[in-house]
């Protein structure tokens, strides 16, 4: 097998170009290893790095990884990724070795990765062997529901639970109206009734700013739609929906009280997944799900919401840390298991 070489890219067109033409042959990608990605953490100070791997002057592996601050310690993340021939033993040395070097360079405790591989022996045994432990928390969506949306409407509508389709068709006979927008400052509004959703559900809420820069990086792309459902004039729910590669993704929702009286929550989804189909995806995540039996989970009427529309939960690999300093490491293990415990998740 020929050597791994190793490249920085960085932020010409070409290299954009580059690294996204090399995503599209790969279609289970999401927006996580995205150029768009690292372009909206960027615009909130954070240090990201680019790597590609090459084989015969060939890319065959890419790797965004982004640095986090944080009081415990500061830390890199690779979120959904690298995205390599993971059967190749040279680029899984390739990545391991890079990883190693980026997060020394950037002065952190540890490397965190969430591999866009599903959770088998196999997985756990590449990491396991080149060093890595199971983190204490997870590092975005690990367990989600993903509906194949490559069938047609029918299709679709059949599969999904009765009381789903049930709530679909009373959300269009009440006329509840669906609207969208790329718009990033209707995300002010979003961002309040986040902190509405989050009081009722216990979770903690993103801050104005992290939503805004994310929305407008993806939505200027023609990326991320923002929808909202009302029942004539009154507000019911809205939804972040990223439109990417073969995969949509609801990746952030939000209701009002009124809202959990009307199916307009239903019928967002309904008309983000007929919207999926238009831009010729194959599939829509749901994103992260409780697990089924949890039935005391803070998550679980969402769950339960989201896989009444008939998908297939995906589990990916739970996220892995490499050790740069243990000493440092086992604070920030302690404090993130506490929070664990605390914030239920």
């Amino acid at each position: 097998m020929a050597k791994i070489t190793i490249k920085n890219i960085l932020s010409s067109s070409k290299d954009k170009t580059e690294w996204e033409n090399f995503l599209s042959h790969h279609p289970e990608t999401n927006f996580l290893q995205s150029w768009y990605w690292g372009e909206f953490h960027k615009k909130i100070k954070n240090d990201i790095q680019r790597t590609g791997f090459h084989e015969n002057n060939k890319l065959v592996g890419v790797m965004l990884s982004i640095v986090e601050d944080a009081k415990r310690g500061r830390y890199l993340t690779v979120p959904g990724g690298p995205i390599i021939d993971w059967r190749n033993n040279n680029l899984i040395s390739a990545f391991d070795d890079e990883v190693i070097k980026i997060a020394k360079e950037k002065n952190c405790v540890f490397a965190r990765i969430r591999p866009q591989l599903e959770s088998n022996e196999l997985s756990k045994n590449i990491f396991k062997k080149t060093g890595f432990i199971n983190a204490p928390m997870h590092l975005h969506a690990e367990l989600t529901t993903q509906l194949d949306i490559t069938k047609s409407e029918d299709e679709l509508l059949k599969n999904m639970r009765k009381t789903t389709r049930y709530e679909i068709k009373k959300a269009i006979n009440q006329e509840i109206k669906i609207t969208t927008s790329k718009d990033p400052a209707a995300i002010k509004k979003f961002y309040e009734l986040q902190i509405e959703t989050a009081k009722r559900q216990k979770f903690i809420p993103f801050s104005n700013e992290f939503l805004y820069e994310q929305f407008k990086t993806f939505a200027e792309n023609n990326l991320a739609l923002l929808y909202e459902a009302r029942l004539e004039k009154i507000l019911l729910a809205q939804a972040f929906i990223i439109f990417y590669g073969q995969e949509a993704v609801y990746h952030y929702g939000a209701s009002t009280e009124e809202g959990r009286k009307h199916p307009g929550a239903y019928l967002i989804q309904w008309e983000a997944i007929k919207e999926a189909k238009k831009r010729k995806m194959s599939r829509y995540n749901f994103w992260g799900v409780a697990p089924v039996d949890e039935i005391k989970h803070r998550f679980y009427g969402l769950s339960l919401f989201k896989r009444g529309f008939g998908g297939e939960d995906i589990e990916y690999l739970h996220a892995q840390d490499l050790i740069i300093n243990r000493p440092k490491y086992l604070i920030n293990y302690a404090i993130e298991n506490i929070r664990k415990k605390v914030r239920n998740v």
